[in-house]
């Protein structure tokens, strides 16, 4: 959850690291902080707060130094303050570390380094592993011969030991002050991918803070480390075999990442996604042949066919879309699946028999209790599949096939065009599925007829951004929401809940509209907001009673209808109309007014969109 970015080459380093620092700012952090060698000794910098706060405290730059470490901190060990951010200092002064992960047995190897004489000055994790890898480097003069015999140098060897040593995740950027030309990088469990320009390199968490430089990247895997120094780079396991590595071309480019004259990523991202979402169907939808090709998965497809349970894992908005599959797989296949949180997988015996397959849902690629509920799943015997934005990302490796998103790097903290990628990938696959066992052809090829249309319709939405702004602006005071769907647009009212909750801290809860009666509906006071998604379809009269449910009890009723419908106009204080389209695609639509409200009223609350309090873009610790 943390950033790190790491520079050697032939330019001055803090420029560079600090601008690759404000890339990771959508990572989600609390302090930051960067180091360089500086005439034989190592310089830390580190401040609390927003990057423009280090920056306040750094020097000019120095054009000799060419070698430096970043890093943005989201706490786990420790409290937010300057001693706990990173870069951490070994005991001796020698060595600096910039950690991206949690270890786990770092109370034991505390108290054991502390019984060696090892002094700690923070609370965190990462100082032990600082600490580890000093007190081997001080063990280099025995045994320094055999060592070098063996292609290492002393570093090197010392970072490899403790290293080994180490229980959890980690993403490492390495320094030693005896050793000014050499950056070492290492992985477990957290992203950490090499960047390699034309005489220089850049080690990073993600992407964005390469792509500035470079297109040609290298991506680590777990259990790996790379050294590098002014004459190239060597990949190698922790156990010190050497590896080759493929050089892969990063697929986003720097005017991607920017914000394009948008006030936020956040907006910007709502407003990519009828593009994204014709990125993601083109190649995919052939119309004329009525055909769904997807490639990732082109090889496994009769044994997707076969399949006799799904079983979708993710976290966030990544569940949500998978209970929208969940329900696509069902309807259209008549396949029997389930979606279980995967920060909950692995942990409560899951029953993985015979002809089961689980698809793993995740943006980036890289959320650690996905890949935990991977790691049990292959474990169990599945087959395991991912659906996944980032390229080259753990969960893309770590799964047996799968299916990209390609809807372009998502910055914003709060998911969206992501969530509507992932819907139309399960919608393709689902009509694939159904169209193989049960569907008839006519009825997949008027779904694929109405799913191209979906980009369109959702520019027209789009052109309602103000009106659902009033909205916003017109219960903002409230801070208790219910969201309400049913069928396909529970989880959209799922969804729509979330996003209030994480950028605005509204309190909001998503329900089955059914649901509200066993309970929840003793909450509903005087002017409290109710969102309702009231679209046209077999539960329409059902959702319209529950919806005067909520008004005689006093409650402000936001209703999401179809539109032309001429009658829920009575029954709702405030209405947005979205397009026709056939059931089980409306949650391509429906999520975009709540997308927007939830936007306008974090805005017009004043709060930090894309930075979100306490939040993390891609979660890599459990």
């Amino acid at each position: 959850m943390c950033g790190i970015v790491a520079y050697l080459g032939k330019k001055p380093a803090q420029p560079i690291l600090v601008e690759g620092l404000k890339r990771l700012e959508y990572r989600g952090y609390d302090s930051s902080g960067v180091a360089f060698l500086d005439n034989g000794s190592i310089r830390v910098q580190k401040s609390v707060g927003r990057i423009s706060a280090l920056e306040a405290i750094l020097n000019e730059p120095e054009p000799d130094q060419t070698l430096g470490i970043g890093h943005t901190r989201w706490a786990t060990h420790g409290e937010p303050n300057t001693t706990n951010a990173h870069p951490h200092l070994d005991y001796s002064g020698k060595i600096v570390v910039v950690h991206n992960g949690i270890v786990e047995n770092y109370t034991t190897l505390k108290k054991w380094l502390e019984s060696e004489g090892v002094s700690f000055v923070s609370d965190t994790d990462t100082e032990v592993a600082a600490n580890l890898i000093g007190y081997f480097y001080g063990k280099t003069g025995v045994g320094a011969d055999q060592k070098a015999s063996n292609g290492q140098h002393e570093f090197e060897w010392a970072v490899q030991q403790a290293i080994q040593e180490l229980q959890g995740t980690y993403g490492f950027a390495i320094l030693c002050s005896d050793f000014p030309d050499v950056l070492i990088g290492a992985k477990k469990g957290s992203p950490l991918i090499l960047g390699v320009g034309n005489d220089e390199y850049i080690l990073a968490s993600d992407a964005s803070a390469i792509v500035e430089h470079t297109t040609q990247a290298i991506y680590l895997a777990d259990n790996e480390m790379v050294i590098i120094t002014p004459d190239g780079f060597q990949t190698k396991t922790i156990s010190n075999v050497t590896i080759s590595k493929d050089l892969e071309q990063i697929e986003f480019s720097l005017e991607q990442i920017e914000l394009g004259g948008f006030e936020h990523h956040m907006l910007k991202e709502i407003f990519e996604q009828p593009s994204a979402l014709r990125t993601c169907m083109q190649g995919r939808l052939n119309l004329q042949d009525k055909k769904i090709v997807l490639g990732g998965i082109a090889a496994h497809l009769r044994e997707l066919t076969r399949t006799q349970k799904f079983i979708f894992t993710a976290c966030g908005t990544a569940f949500h879309a998978g209970l929208v599959g969940e329900y696509l797989l069902e309807l259209l296949a008549r396949i029997p699946t389930e979606t279980e949180y995967a920060s909950e997988f692995r942990y409560r015996n899951p029953i993985i028999e015979d002809g089961t397959t689980v698809i793993a849902i995740s943006q980036s690629g890289e959320t650690l209790d996905t890949l935990a509920a991977i790691e049990e799943a292959k474990e169990r015997g599945a087959a395991v599949f991912g659906i996944v934005n980032s390229v080259g990302s753990a969960i893309a490796r770590a799964t047996d096939a799968g299916i990209y998103l390609h809807v372009g790097p998502e910055i914003g903290v709060a998911s969206t065009k992501a969530f509507t990628g992932q819907v139309t990938v399960l919608a393709m696959l689902a009509i694939e599925l159904g169209r193989r066992r049960h569907l008839s052809s006519d009825t997949a090829n008027e779904y694929l007829e109405e799913l191209i249309k979906i980009p369109d319709k959702i520019e027209s939405i789009l052109g309602m951004s103000d009106h659902i702004k009033s909205i916003a602006a017109a219960n903002i005071e409230q801070d208790n929401w219910l969201f309400l769907g049913r069928g396909f647009n529970y989880p959209v009212a799922l969804e729509g809940a979330l996003k209030l909750k994480e950028i605005s801290y509204i309190h909001a809860e998503g329900l089955p509209a059914a649901e509200m009666k066993h309970g929840p509906i003793a909450l509903i006071a005087d002017g409290m907001p109710a969102v309702f998604i009231a679209t046209a379809g077999p539960q329409y009269a059902k959702i319209v009673g529950n919806i005067e449910e909520v008004r005689a009890r006093g409650g402000r009723t936001i209703v999401v209808a179809t539109e032309g419908d001429t009658e829920i106009g009575k029954h709702a204080d405030d209405l947005i109309t979205i397009p026709h389209t056939p059931e089980i695609l409306q949650p391509l639509l429906t999520v975009i007014p709540l997308q927007l409200l939830a936007y306008h009223a974090a805005v017009l609350r004043g709060n930090d969109v894309d930075k979100p309090r306490n939040l993390a873009k891609s979660v890599t610790v459990e």
